[in-house]
């Protein structure tokens, strides 16, 4: 028997995705790291067992009618957890946070600060106390009546809704209406309204010009559309909207991205007259505190608004004191260039997970386990010394620190290992090692031992001559103030700095309409889709290949199955219970409504006709249960489904499943889903592949693999520019461009350009010393 204080967690028996009925014990009171690479199964024991177990058992204390108010994951597929804490999970989501959060929101500092103003703050002679709400731009009582608390209007004009004048309304002059068919009903609308559309715009009299763009009337009119000989066309009701307000309407309320980026276009954005752009009602901007407004204290630097809050009144201590603590962590994290008014959408995932680290270290719990995903994401190595200062200080304050991570010099200052592995998928889900970090060294399956424990550096490679130079800038934006940029063609870049310190504002800046790109492919970390129907298949097109191949059997022929019927998406092959879902909720009276598995097809997401079709003794279902891998193995002959899963296995998502869906892939992965898209079409000429930190949540060994495939773009005569944090991917690169020094205002300037060695060697450059560690 155990005894109360036995000073480990002991995992038995997990189960959960690909782990195979795992043991492990791990020590409290320690940072353990788990290893492997990706796919091996480490998140599904850190966060799908481990933090799962202690979540539900928290939910197993709560009240039933409190449970059915939070969101709550099933139990974990595992035989038993003892020894375990409540535990606190940092997962780096990559939310889409709206424009209303701020640094000041993600990190409760606001709050203390309108208080402090609340409370505290000198207001006009004769002027009533505010309620601290009245200083947040989120709320009724605080938010500028004009711009509704957003800080800018937007406005439009002629010349950015009429480009050419010389055009016609047929001809489409107004550049700001939709395409297709909605662009010609409102063209013919106008014509049926009595407008000459025939005529070049510039003719048409002034007072028509301003209607026509700028009206908020939306008369009806019966529209008698011009006959096409093979269509019979009804006479119909359509109302007209002016280009202003079509623009101002998708801008404001398009949920499609592509359609609001459009919409944008033709708007000029300005702060806002009513409050000059800090969002609040004048009530609010007439206290001030220390002579300073708040919107003018929310625009300083972290580290600076600290120095602005010293030597206070005796009567503003406490609330002054509350926001220093509050800043402090920030400000060690790395963070103080930061300011509380910066939108949280312009943050790196790095720089967010940052943010949601100090808070945890202000809250003082002690006694818990914290898992986090791996913080180091993002993370330029002078970071990551930081970070790693921060675990310890969990620690040192009586708590765990259980970290999912790549980064060799985080797990070189763990105190414990948990390797699992030793590949992706079905060949991985095993246990190596758990012990301390010196004894994975004699472990010879472990992928981690062989670039922990290898010092030597990577082989020199032949360098590239460019064959030409793209010119990007000046650019003055973000922290950038006219910095021009030479980006060498032909070769391999790599865009280098400290998080906040302006690359990825600076890549940003490269168009298709730059004289040298030619083709761009810029490959995002942003979701595949928002669903789970969006999955690995459909997204990369493998799947329409696929219906094709299952229609084309002789089964599907006999019953006249054509290529919808294999599609879970519509009506006829799929589920009519679970509507192609794979699961129905459950409502529960007092419990929260939870997921099962459909009754009907039991996950399978097809009905039992569908179902009958086989190919190669698999139905459908089955098929889209595989992995790329073996995937690649059961189509090797036919051609267009084998294309697809080879480029897939080459950028290292061989353990993922073909249906998988989107809501459950990572930044990283989706990432390599988009690469491997791109990877698999025809090539056209020269293309420049920009990538965002395409290392991020890769193992030491699928940076491997990534690298091979983007060096061979370059040898097939492609440009690749990459910002990178991972020296031994800098280290390859012919050519870098390092920003900096610092982040934000210290940052915004270009530090050293050119071949890694020269790098390496400049005094004032971060980056140097961790690169010159990596260099031959």
């Amino acid at each position: 028997m155990t005894s109360p204080h036995d000073p480990y967690v002991r995992v038995r028996g997990a189960r959960e995705h690909n782990l195979r009925g795992v043991d492990v014990d791990v020590p409290r009171d320690v940072v353990a790291v788990f290893t492997g690479v990706s796919g091996s199964g480490k998140s599904s024991l850190a966060f799908g067992t481990v933090y799962a177990e202690a979540q539900r058992r928290y939910f197993e204390s709560v009240a039933p009618y409190a449970r059915r108010l939070i969101h709550q994951v099933g139990a974990p597929k595992v035989g038993e957890i003892t020894g375990l804490p409540p535990a606190v999970s940092l997962e780096q989501r990559r939310s889409a946070p709206t424009s209303r959060s701020s640094v000041g929101t993600v990190t409760n500092v606001s709050n203390s600060l309108r208080m402090l103003f609340s409370r505290a703050g000198d207001y006009p002679p004769g002027a009533e106390r505010l309620d601290s709400d009245a200083f947040s731009p989120n709320t009724a009582a605080g938010a500028c009546p004009e711009c509704h608390g957003l800080g800018r209007v937007h406005a439009t004009t002629e010349e950015l809704l009429v480009p050419d004048p010389s055009l016609s309304v047929r001809e489409g002059a107004i550049a700001a209406w939709p395409g297709a068919w909605q662009g010609k009903n409102l063209r013919d609308i106008l014509d049926a309204l009595g407008h000459d559309v025939d005529r070049p715009w510039r003719e048409l009299p002034a007072e028509q010009r301003e209607w026509i763009l700028f009206t908020d009337e939306q008369p009806v009119v019966t529209v008698h559309p011009v006959r096409d000989a093979d269509r019979i066309q009804r006479p119909y009701q359509g109302t007209y909207m002016s280009a202003r307000r079509y623009v101002m309407k998708t801008f404001a309320d398009s949920r499609s991205p592509t359609l609001r980026a459009r919409a944008e276009r033709f708007l000029t954005s300005a702060p806002c007259p009513g409050c000059g752009g800090s969002r609040l009602r004048p009530e609010a901007l007439a206290v001030t505190f220390g002579g300073r407004t708040i919107a003018e204290l929310a625009a300083l630097p972290l580290a600076e608004l600290a120095g602005v809050l010293e030597g206070t009144s005796e009567t503003a201590r406490v609330l002054t004191d509350d926001l220093k603590s509050r800043i402090a962590p920030v400000v060690e994290l790395g963070l103080g260039y930061l300011s509380l008014d910066r939108a949280t959408p312009t943050l790196s995932a790095g720089e967010l997970q940052r943010l949601r680290l100090a808070t945890q270290l202000r809250s003082g719990l002690f006694g818990v386990v914290y898992v986090l995903d791996e913080p180091s994401a993002g993370l330029h190595p002078a970071d990551t010394e930081a970070l790693r200062t921060v675990l310890e200080r969990l620690k040192a304050a009586g708590n765990s620190v259980f970290v999912v991570e790549h980064h060799l010099d985080v797990v070189r200052g763990a105190d414990w290992i948990v390797d699992v592995g030793p590949r992706a998928g079905e060949h991985g889900g095993r246990v190596l090692y758990s012990g301390p970090v010196a004894g994975l060294a004699s472990v010879a399956e472990s992928a981690t031992a062989r670039f922990l424990f290898d010092g030597s550096p990577a082989p020199a490679r032949r360098l590239r001559e460019p064959r030409g130079r793209l010119e990007v800038g000046p650019v003055t934006r973000h922290n950038l103030r006219g910095v021009t940029a030479e980006f060498p063609l032909g070769v391999f870049t790599a865009v280098t700095g400290v998080s906040g310190s302006g690359k990825s504002t600076l890549i940003g800046q490269i168009t298709e309409e730059l004289p040298g790109v030619g083709r761009l492919v810029s490959v995002d970390q942003k979701p595949i889709g928002r669903t789970p129907r969006s999955n690995l298949a459909t997204y990369t097109g493998l799947f329409d290949v696929v219906r094709k191949v299952f229609a084309a059997t002789d089964a599907a022929r006999e019953r006249g199955y054509g290529v919808g019927r294999f599609s879970f998406n519509v009506a006829g092959g799929r589920c009519e219970t679970c509507q192609g879902e794979g699961f129905v909720s459950v409502e529960l009276l007092f419990l929260p409504s939870t997921y099962a598995p459909c009754p009907d097809c039991g996950g399978a997401r097809y009905n039992a006709d569908t179902l009958q079709v086989t190919y190669r003794g698999r139905n459908i279902a089955e098929v889209l249960d595989l992995t790329v891998e073996s995937a690649a193995d059961f189509f090797a002959d036919t051609p267009p489904v084998a294309r697809s899963l080879t480029t897939l296995l080459d950028v290292g998502l061989g353990y993922l499943r073909l249906g998988q869906p989107a809501t459950e892939l990572s930044g990283g992965e989706a990432q390599r889903i988009k690469l491997a898209s791109e990877l698999q079409r025809g090539r056209r000429g020269h293309t420049l592949y920009l990538l965002d930190e395409p290392t991020t949540g890769l193992h030491p060994a699928d940076v491997e693999v990534l690298m091979r495939q983007l060096h061979g773009l370059v040898d097939a005569g492609h440009t690749v520019i990459v910002v990178e944090h991972d020296m031994s991917v800098v280290a390859g690169a012919e050519w870098v461009i390092d920003l900096g020094p610092g982040g934000g205002s210290e940052g915004g300037r270009i530090v050293a350009a050119g071949a890694p060695a020269e790098v390496a060697r400049t005094p004032e450059s971060r980056t140097a010393p961790y690169l010159a560690r990596a260099l031959p």
